[in-house]
């Protein structure tokens, strides 16, 4: 009986790890290459979008990727602008329904719509811009 006790106990304790490990929500995820206009979605607060750019001619490709309210199109911001394969993570801090404009030429792209819990909003960290 004891035995059985005390492996409930570590199983419990375990899932309790499991659970809080990462809250992180993907809501959407548009991978592509060229120039388009994703598809609409909609995030509550906070959330982040990770970001990947990818091909086989660094300088001299180039990928421009913008943050715009859904349906009407209003700038909302930059995500990235690269001529090189990088990738990073931008922390938005108001919900909505958005849209990424892309504008890429040689390169291929993902982008990443995730969820966040307050708790992990408050441990981001911005990545320092890469010098070109």
């Amino acid at each position: 009986m004891k035995k059985f006790l005390f492996n409930l106990t570590v199983f419990t304790v375990l899932i309790g790890f499991a659970i809080n490990a990462s809250s992180k929500e993907l809501i959407r995820e548009f991978k592509g290459s060229g120039s388009k206009a994703t598809a609409e979605f909609e995030v509550k607060a906070p959330w982040v979008v990770d970001w990947r750019v990818y091909g086989d001619y660094p300088g001299q490709m180039a990928v421009n990727v913008e943050l715009v309210s859904a349906p009407l199109g209003e700038y909302m911001g930059k995500i990235v602008t690269t001529k090189y394969v990088d990738n990073g993570v931008r922390l938005f801090n108001e919900g909505g329904r958005y849209r990424f404009q892309v504008n890429a030429t040689l390169a291929d792209w993902t982008l990443r719509v995730e969820q966040l819990t307050r708790e992990e909003a408050e441990t981001y960290q911005p990545k320092q811009p890469r010098l070109e």
